[in-house]
């Protein structure tokens, strides 16, 4: 087995039609998460191919990327078209319960408890929620 290459990876890319400004600042809140860098529409060297963008949306992001521990998630407005988050779940380790509970507080303020913290065979804290953008987030604090 080689390495890994240092300059490959995959990180996740959400859009969120119109709110992604809205959901870093919740998730700077919410979780800690630090933002990267972040380019609005109008700032783009070369304007969206005739047509691709909805009217309104020059001051929407069209590229964002923020941080949640090392982990890089990359964001933006998408050009309007409705989005949804299915098929698959964002998983967040925190190092203690403590820090497992507030997170999974803020991340359903305004969303939707999926299964709430408990202890299971494989995490002393672990509970699922799907936040007010609705993306899936599974919280866990890793077994010792």
């Amino acid at each position: 087995m080689t390495s890994p290459d240092p300059k490959t990876g995959t990180q996740p890319y959400l859009f969120f039609s119109g709110r992604c400004e809205e959901a870093l600042h919740f998730y700077q809140s919410a979780i800690g998460a630090t933002l990267g860098m972040m380019m609005r529409f109008k700032d783009a060297p070369d304007p969206p191919p005739e047509g691709t963008l909805a009217p309104g949306f020059e001051e929407k992001v069209m590229h964002a990327c923020f941080y949640v521990g090392s982990s890089m998630i990359m964001a933006s407005d998408g050009c309007g078209e409705p989005t949804s988050f299915e098929g698959f779940t964002l998983s967040l380790t925190l190092p203690d319960e403590a820090a497992c509970q507030k997170a999974f507080d803020a991340l359903a303020d305004g969303g939707e408890i999926r299964m709430p913290l408990g202890k299971t065979f494989w995490s002393p804290c672990f509970g699922m929620v799907q936040d007010k953008f609705g993306v899936g987030w599974m919280i866990t604090v890793p077994e010792a």
